[in-house]
């Protein structure tokens, strides 16, 4: 018997944006959604166009429970989390811990395929970072289309963020993709 998958179903209860107001709320089990199919979109931008070597279906499973250690420590602020790099560095211990209880959670038979899922490559960091973003980038941009004018500073902090990762495919998605998402359901169709 294993409790893994109730937890990871706990993702829902978790809100994002902690310290913002927001015109509505954003669970965690929604942003890793988003942030699955922008990372799926990523590689599949990095294979056709750039010569790359993703397992794009690995890269969105990742996406997936990228931020499942956020179950137990719950969603820290980004001001918090990055105030310097002591504290960063402690946050990154608390979440490679939790991640090791979550996989602690499975029977033996199943730890090394979520091992590796908890604990991926390094070849899909600036991938699912990439796509993180991008997803908090639509966040804001859904906020401001609101009047919400408290996403107006972190949409320019997300933005820079993303330039510093310097991702080729996210520069593509941001070019050809992201415009989209401020129309209306209407301007779509």
């Amino acid at each position: 018997m294993s409790k893994f998958f109730a937890f990871i179903s706990r993702m829902k209860f978790i809100n994002r944006w902690a310290l913002m107001r927001n015109t509505s709320y954003e669970s965690l089990v929604s942003h890793s959604h988003e942030v699955a199919v922008i990372a799926h979109a990523l590689c599949v931008i990095g294979n056709r166009r750039l010569n790359k070597d993703y397992d794009e279906n690995y890269a969105a499973v990742i996406a997936l429970y990228h931020d499942a250690s956020e179950i137990i420590t719950g969603d820290m602020p980004t001001p918090v989390k990055y105030f310097n790099s002591e504290l960063k560095d402690a946050y990154k211990d608390v979440e490679k811990k939790a991640n090791e209880k979550l996989l602690n959670l499975l029977p033996n038979d199943l730890k090394g395929d979520f091992d590796d899922i908890l604990f991926y490559d390094e070849k899909y960091r600036k991938i699912i970072k990439s796509a993180d973003k991008i997803s908090a980038l639509i966040k804001c941009e859904e906020e401001l289309k609101m009047g919400n004018c408290e996403f107006k500073q972190a949409k320019k902090t997300i933005s820079t963020a993303i330039e510093k990762i310097d991702c080729e495919e996210a520069n593509i998605f941001l070019k050809e993709f992201f415009p989209y998402y401020s129309l209306s359901l209407d301007e779509l169709n």
